[in-house]
Protein backbone atom coordinates (compact mmCIF):
# COMPACT_ATOMS: atom_id res chain seq x y z
CA UNK A 1 0.00 0.00 0.00
CA UNK A 2 1.27 3.25 -0.94
CA UNK A 3 1.91 6.29 1.25
CA UNK A 4 -0.30 8.87 1.86
CA UNK A 5 0.89 11.58 -0.77
CA UNK A 6 0.57 15.73 -0.78
CA UNK A 7 1.58 16.36 -4.58
CA UNK A 8 2.00 20.68 -4.20
CA UNK A 9 2.13 22.61 -7.03
CA UNK A 10 3.97 26.20 -6.76
CA UNK A 11 6.52 28.30 -8.46
CA UNK A 12 8.52 27.91 -4.87
CA UNK A 13 9.02 24.08 -4.23
CA UNK A 14 12.38 25.26 -2.40
CA UNK A 15 9.55 26.53 0.68
CA UNK A 16 8.92 23.00 1.19
CA UNK A 17 8.89 21.14 3.33
CA UNK A 18 9.34 24.33 6.13
CA UNK A 19 7.93 22.86 9.16
CA UNK A 20 6.41 20.14 7.26
CA UNK A 21 9.52 18.82 8.00
CA UNK A 22 9.91 18.69 11.94
CA UNK A 23 8.08 17.40 15.12
CA UNK A 24 5.77 14.37 14.08
CA UNK A 25 4.64 15.56 10.59
CA UNK A 26 8.64 15.27 9.95
CA UNK A 27 9.39 11.93 11.57
CA UNK A 28 6.49 10.89 9.83
CA UNK A 29 7.62 11.75 6.52
CA UNK A 30 10.55 10.51 7.23
CA UNK A 31 9.26 7.17 8.37
CA UNK A 32 7.59 7.32 4.63
CA UNK A 33 3.95 7.61 6.43
CA UNK A 34 3.30 10.38 4.35
CA UNK A 35 5.29 11.25 0.82
CA UNK A 36 5.68 15.38 -0.07
CA UNK A 37 6.11 16.15 -4.20
CA UNK A 38 6.75 19.46 -4.43
CA UNK A 39 6.26 20.31 -8.30
CA UNK A 40 8.07 23.05 -9.90
CA UNK A 41 5.04 24.62 -12.21
CA UNK A 42 8.25 27.04 -13.50
CA UNK A 43 8.82 23.88 -14.93
CA UNK A 44 6.88 24.10 -17.75
CA UNK A 45 7.23 27.15 -18.77
CA UNK A 46 8.21 26.81 -22.90
CA UNK A 47 9.83 30.17 -23.56
CA UNK A 48 13.17 30.37 -22.96
CA UNK A 49 12.43 32.90 -19.78
CA UNK A 50 10.15 30.24 -18.77
CA UNK A 51 7.22 32.23 -18.13
CA UNK A 52 3.87 31.58 -16.41
CA UNK A 53 2.11 34.68 -16.24
CA UNK A 54 0.68 37.10 -18.13
CA UNK A 55 -1.41 40.52 -18.12
CA UNK A 56 -5.48 39.86 -17.89
CA UNK A 57 -7.49 39.84 -20.51
CA UNK A 58 -9.62 42.95 -19.61
CA UNK A 59 -7.47 44.71 -18.13
CA UNK A 60 -6.86 45.43 -14.35
CA UNK A 61 -3.58 45.23 -11.86
CA UNK A 62 -1.49 42.60 -11.77
CA UNK A 63 -0.69 39.28 -13.86
CA UNK A 64 -2.40 36.29 -14.46
CA UNK A 65 -0.94 32.56 -14.26
CA UNK A 66 -1.42 31.01 -17.61
CA UNK A 67 -3.58 28.43 -18.61
CA UNK A 68 -1.18 26.56 -20.53
CA UNK A 69 1.89 26.35 -18.04
CA UNK A 70 -0.61 25.74 -15.50
CA UNK A 71 -2.36 22.93 -17.01
CA UNK A 72 0.34 21.47 -18.40
CA UNK A 73 1.96 21.25 -14.65
CA UNK A 74 -1.79 19.36 -13.69
CA UNK A 75 -1.37 17.26 -16.53
CA UNK A 76 2.05 15.53 -15.61
CA UNK A 77 1.67 15.25 -11.63
CA UNK A 78 0.06 11.58 -11.40
CA UNK A 79 -3.22 11.37 -9.90
CA UNK A 80 -3.24 11.29 -5.90
CA UNK A 81 -6.30 12.28 -4.96
CA UNK A 82 -8.95 15.47 -5.29
CA UNK A 83 -7.27 18.57 -6.72
CA UNK A 84 -7.43 21.36 -4.54
CA UNK A 85 -6.87 25.69 -5.43
CA UNK A 86 -5.96 27.59 -2.11
CA UNK A 87 -7.96 30.35 -2.74
CA UNK A 88 -9.51 33.14 -0.51
CA UNK A 89 -12.88 32.94 -2.69
CA UNK A 90 -13.02 28.86 -1.71
CA UNK A 91 -14.88 27.21 0.75
CA UNK A 92 -13.22 27.35 4.53
CA UNK A 93 -11.18 24.51 5.57
CA UNK A 94 -12.21 22.70 8.35
CA UNK A 95 -11.64 19.44 10.51
CA UNK A 96 -14.31 17.65 8.22
CA UNK A 97 -12.28 18.22 5.04
CA UNK A 98 -9.03 16.84 6.48
CA UNK A 99 -10.69 13.98 7.84
CA UNK A 100 -11.68 13.37 4.44
CA UNK A 101 -8.48 13.81 3.12
CA UNK A 102 -7.01 12.14 5.20
CA UNK A 103 -9.04 8.62 4.37
CA UNK A 104 -7.80 9.35 0.96
CA UNK A 105 -4.88 8.75 -0.98
CA UNK A 106 -3.62 11.99 -0.57
CA UNK A 107 -3.95 15.44 -2.34
CA UNK A 108 -2.78 17.34 -4.91
CA UNK A 109 -2.41 21.35 -3.74
CA UNK A 110 -2.12 24.03 -6.54
CA UNK A 111 -0.83 27.11 -4.83
CA UNK A 112 -1.19 30.59 -7.31
CA UNK A 113 0.08 33.44 -7.33
CA UNK A 114 -0.16 36.97 -8.19
CA UNK A 115 -3.78 38.10 -9.58
CA UNK A 116 -4.43 34.34 -8.88
CA UNK A 117 -4.96 31.23 -12.08
CA UNK A 118 -6.58 31.33 -15.21
CA UNK A 119 -10.06 30.44 -14.64
CA UNK A 120 -10.04 28.02 -17.75
CA UNK A 121 -7.91 25.52 -15.61
CA UNK A 122 -10.21 25.35 -12.66
CA UNK A 123 -13.01 24.50 -14.89
CA UNK A 124 -11.31 22.19 -17.41
CA UNK A 125 -10.08 19.65 -14.51
CA UNK A 126 -12.70 20.42 -12.36
CA UNK A 127 -10.55 22.05 -9.40
CA UNK A 128 -12.40 22.50 -6.33
CA UNK A 129 -11.20 25.95 -4.12
CA UNK A 130 -10.71 26.11 -0.36
CA UNK A 131 -9.55 28.94 2.01
CA UNK A 132 -7.57 29.27 4.67
CA UNK A 133 -9.69 32.12 6.36
CA UNK A 134 -11.16 35.09 5.29
CA UNK A 135 -7.82 36.87 4.17
CA UNK A 136 -5.33 37.30 1.38
CA UNK A 137 -2.16 35.79 1.27
CA UNK A 138 1.27 36.47 -1.60
CA UNK A 139 0.48 32.90 -2.50
CA UNK A 140 -0.86 29.48 -1.44
CA UNK A 141 2.09 27.53 -0.32
CA UNK A 142 1.43 28.91 3.58
CA UNK A 143 -2.00 27.45 3.35
CA UNK A 144 -0.75 24.34 1.53
CA UNK A 145 1.42 23.92 4.60
CA UNK A 146 -1.60 24.34 7.12
CA UNK A 147 -4.37 22.02 5.19
CA UNK A 148 -1.17 19.03 4.75
CA UNK A 149 -0.49 19.51 8.50
CA UNK A 150 -3.77 18.75 9.65
CA UNK A 151 -4.61 16.01 7.07
CA UNK A 152 -1.05 14.29 8.46
CA UNK A 153 -1.54 14.17 12.16
CA UNK A 154 -4.88 12.41 11.38
CA UNK A 155 -2.84 9.59 9.74
CA UNK A 156 -2.57 5.98 11.50
CA UNK A 157 0.78 5.98 13.52
CA UNK A 158 1.29 9.96 13.65
CA UNK A 159 0.19 11.37 16.82
CA UNK A 160 1.26 9.23 19.84
CA UNK A 161 -2.10 8.69 21.74
CA UNK A 162 -4.30 7.86 19.29
CA UNK A 163 -7.49 8.69 21.83
CA UNK A 164 -6.12 12.55 21.91
CA UNK A 165 -8.10 13.36 18.45
CA UNK A 166 -11.11 12.24 19.82
CA UNK A 167 -11.35 15.35 22.33
CA UNK A 168 -9.61 18.21 20.16
CA UNK A 169 -11.68 21.11 18.94
CA UNK A 170 -14.39 20.15 16.48
CA UNK A 171 -14.04 16.25 16.74
CA UNK A 172 -17.41 16.32 18.32
CA UNK A 173 -18.56 20.13 16.93
CA UNK A 174 -17.57 21.63 19.83
CA UNK A 175 -14.09 23.76 21.15
CA UNK A 176 -11.62 21.93 23.36
CA UNK A 177 -11.68 22.60 27.01
CA UNK A 178 -9.20 24.19 28.53
CA UNK A 179 -5.85 22.51 29.67
CA UNK A 180 -3.51 22.51 32.83
CA UNK A 181 -0.42 21.12 34.78
CA UNK A 182 2.33 21.83 37.05
CA UNK A 183 2.78 23.91 39.05
CA UNK A 184 -0.74 23.90 40.22
CA UNK A 185 -0.42 27.85 41.74
CA UNK A 186 1.35 29.64 39.28
CA UNK A 187 1.96 33.36 39.73
CA UNK A 188 -1.90 33.45 42.31
CA UNK A 189 -3.40 31.64 39.65
CA UNK A 190 -4.71 28.17 40.69
CA UNK A 191 -6.01 25.37 39.01
CA UNK A 192 -9.58 24.74 39.08
CA UNK A 193 -9.95 22.47 41.93
CA UNK A 194 -12.23 19.34 40.16
CA UNK A 195 -9.05 18.60 38.13
CA UNK A 196 -7.34 17.77 41.83
CA UNK A 197 -9.99 15.75 42.61
CA UNK A 198 -9.22 12.79 40.91
CA UNK A 199 -12.98 12.44 40.41
CA UNK A 200 -13.05 11.06 36.71
CA UNK A 201 -16.60 11.58 35.90
CA UNK A 202 -16.65 15.12 37.52
CA UNK A 203 -13.53 15.67 35.67
CA UNK A 204 -15.08 14.74 32.77
CA UNK A 205 -18.60 16.93 33.24
CA UNK A 206 -16.26 19.92 34.00
CA UNK A 207 -14.45 19.63 30.50
CA UNK A 208 -17.81 18.69 28.93
CA UNK A 209 -19.44 22.54 30.68
CA UNK A 210 -16.13 24.30 29.51
CA UNK A 211 -16.03 23.36 25.88
CA UNK A 212 -19.78 23.86 25.36
CA UNK A 213 -19.29 27.44 27.35
CA UNK A 214 -15.98 28.55 25.23
CA UNK A 215 -17.75 27.25 21.69
CA UNK A 216 -21.19 29.29 22.89
CA UNK A 217 -18.67 32.47 23.39
CA UNK A 218 -16.24 32.04 21.24
CA UNK A 219 -18.49 30.28 17.99
CA UNK A 220 -21.64 30.50 18.14
CA UNK A 221 -21.79 29.65 14.20
CA UNK A 222 -20.45 26.27 15.80
CA UNK A 223 -22.67 26.35 18.63
CA UNK A 224 -25.30 26.78 16.74
CA UNK A 225 -24.92 23.86 14.17
CA UNK A 226 -23.75 21.66 17.57
CA UNK A 227 -27.55 22.71 18.92
CA UNK A 228 -29.52 21.84 16.26
CA UNK A 229 -27.61 18.47 16.21
CA UNK A 230 -25.09 19.01 13.46
CA UNK A 231 -21.81 17.24 13.36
Amino acid sequence: MSAWTARVLTLFPEVFPGPLGVSLAGKALEEGVWALEAVNIRDYATDRHRTVDDMPFGGGPGMVMRADVVGAALEQAPDCGPVLYLSPRGAPIDQALAKRLAGGPGVTLLCGRYEGIDQRVLDKHGVDEVSLGDFVLSGGEIAAMALIDACVRLLPGVLGAESSLEEESFAGGLLEYPHYTRPAEWQGLNVPEVLLSGHHEKIKAWRRAEAERLTRERRPDLWKRFAAGER
